[in-house]
This record gives structure tokens, sequence and C-alpha cells, in this order.
């Protein structure tokens, strides 16, 4: 299943993607939020879906496909090129940083360059919503606290995230800096997460082309390594990391400007597009 929050009018409602189109199920699911997956709403959205007899929609406005994650966790430097162009030694173990709940935006929703921003930034990403409660838990159990995957796009600040002193959160917490979306697919419809294609044009430009079989540290790896520091709870989400491409490896830097237009996509997770504005437009 592919679960999707839409936009009507001044209303969020919940809505499930087949193979037979789009359908809203707002009647019977209020959020896809932390008690949705800590109760058990996966499976009882596949009832729902079972049973027919939903209201289909055409087009729908989307949304953010979450609402009000506890956490946003990030691994930076996971793929093996980006840490290259990086210019940044491989990471013996995953590096950790967190975005503010408070970033998070709907896919096609602008991306607002942050007021003083020199060095705005783009990071397409894999991100994996946990299901369930997680503590100490081990590679080979990860995969079991996955309730499926989402496109992320890892908005950073540069100069806020590197020259500034202190942690990255400061880089990668402005308001609209993780549009996420449009869907969140259950992990059922993903053969190998470890092995998909990931890419992200700027105005028409591939500048990200990937794949996260170049992934340094694997998904139930990463999960594995958070549970030993924190509990992982149900809707939380992981980023893992960034193929090779983003502006900081250009030479010179290459980065985001008001009019620009970002168009990503994940295979079989669904494609998103933002345009690029700047603080007060």
């Amino acid at each position: 299943m592919k679960l999707f929050r839409y936009k009507q009018g001044d209303t969020f409602k919940t809505g499930v993607a087949t193979a037979e189109g789009h359908f809203d199920v707002s009647e019977h699911i209020a959020e896809y939020d932390q008690d949705f997956f800590a109760e058990g709403g996966l499976d009882k959205l596949a009832q729902i879906v079972a049973k027919g007899g939903l209201i289909p929609i055409d087009a729908p406005k989307f949304a953010a496909p979450i609402y009000r994650p506890e956490k946003i966790i990030c691994i930076g430097l996971n793929y093996g090129k980006h840490a290259a162009e990086s210019g940044m030694e491989i990471p013996k173990e995953p590096v950790v940083f967190f975005k503010a709940p408070s970033s998070l935006s709907g896919p096609f929703d602008d991306i607002i360059i942050p007021k003083n921003s020199k060095k705005t930034d783009w990071e397409v990403e894999l991100a994996v919503i946990i299901g369930k409660k997680a503590n100490y838990v081990s590679k080979e159990e990860a995969m079991d606290y996955v309730a499926g995957y989402a496109l992320h796009n890892d908005v950073s600040e540069r100069e806020f995230q590197l020259e500034r002193g202190g942690q990255w959160v400061k880089g990668k917490s402005a308001d609209t800096f993780a549009p996420l979306g449009p869907y969140i697919v259950t992990k059922d419809e993903i053969a190998d997460p470890n092995n998909v294609r990931l890419w992200l044009k700027l105005n028409g430009e591939m500048v990200q082309d990937g794949s996260s079989s170049d992934f340094i540290f694997d998904i139930p790896t990463v999960i594995s390594h958070l549970s030993q520091f924190m509990t992982l709870s149900p809707g939380d989400i992981i980023s893992t990391g960034t193929p090779e491409g983003v502006g900081l490896g250009f030479k010179p830097p290459k980065y985001l400007k008001s009019g620009d237009v970002i168009e990503l996509g994940i295979e079989g997770l669904g494609e998103a597009k933002q345009h690029v504005k700047a603080y007060g437009e």
C-alpha cells in the first residue's frame, strides 16, 4: 500500500493509493501519526482496503504523508561517493544528527531559503518510517521494526551546518527543510531498499543519480545502531543519507537561489517537485 495525506480546502485528510488509484480513507483513519502506527494501523488499513467501497480521489494535493513525527533522525555521509565529494573520511560508524520536526513539509511545497542564507543545498534521500517501538535491536531483527519508506529532500544550509560551530542540526532544521513524500510505501512493496535508484534534478539538469547500493551502513545497521542510543518510536523518520551530486560537491559549489526548481524521485516511492523561494518573498 501507499499511504498519503492530502489537503482539501483548509483540512488535511488521509488516503491510500493502490493499483486501482487514489482513495480517501479519512472516514476510517483520522491521521497517519504515532498512534496510528503504534496501534496496528497498517493492519486496519489493509482490512479497509480489502473491503473496498472507498471514495476515489482525482489528483490529490499531497501533503507530508505523516503527521507530527516525534523525531526526524538523519545519517550523514552514508554514501561512499558523497563522503568522497565532501572531502571527508569514510565514517567508522553512522554519523547521526537531527532535523527539527517543524521542518517537515509536503512533497510539492515551496522550499524557503532562510533569512541570511547563502549556501542552501539539496539532498535526495531514502527515508525509513519506524512502525513500532524499538530499543536495543539487533541487525537481524531490525527490519521487523520498519513500517515503510518515503522520498525525502534533506535540504541543508551549509554555512549554518559547517561554519557556525556546534551541531549540524542548525543547518538542517529551517521551516520547509524536510519535504517528504508523496507516499509512505509499505515495506512489502520494496524488494530491496538497499538497492534502489534515487535521483534529483535542478532546473532540469540531473545532478544526483545514485543507488542505495552505495550505502556505507545499510538500513538494518542504521536501525540497530540508533536503537542502542535512543528509543525509536512509531512514526519516527530515519533519513539514510544522500548520494553524490549535492551543491557543496560542485567546483565551485553551487547553491539554491530563488526561482530554482527541484525535481526528485526514488524507484518505487514516487516523485516530488519543489519551487525555491527566498525568505519574505
